[in-house]
């Protein structure tokens, strides 16, 4: 069973979840050891199937550190807080949980885009 970590110790995933509106980005860090990668692997892809065929599912991409990294991050866009919210509490995703190996952990956040002028634009 993978163990969720706080990205912000400030603001909680739960807390974010009763925000409203879209789009939203989840940012998931994952962290496992070297020999249960490919159970991470295989946990996530079934997941992310699962997650692909749920109201307000955008996109997703996983990337992993370089290096001989065990640090993964995912990136996923959803087009609002509520259907994220939906599908995050939904009782087949919350058991295929305990697919994930027992030394990963995930550190799932809610972000939206920033408008930096010159720089970058929402």
């Amino acid at each position: 069973m993978v163990k969720m970590v706080e990205m912000d110790a400030r603001v909680t995933l739960f807390t974010q979840m009763e925000e409203k509106g879209g789009p939203v980005i989840l940012i998931n860090k994952f962290t496992v050891e070297p020999e249960d990668v490919v159970q991470l692997l295989e946990a996530w892809k079934f997941d992310a199937a699962l997650l692909k065929q749920k109201p307000g599912f955008i996109s997703t991409q996983l990337h992993r550190g370089i290096g001989g990294s065990c640090v993964f991050i995912n990136y996923a866009v959803w087009e609002s807080v509520e259907l994220f919210k939906q599908a995050f509490k939904d009782p087949e995703f919350i058991a295929s949980l305990a697919k994930y190996p027992s030394s990963a952990s995930a550190s799932p956040h809610l972000f939206r885009k920033v408008a930096v002028a010159g720089i970058c634009g929402e």
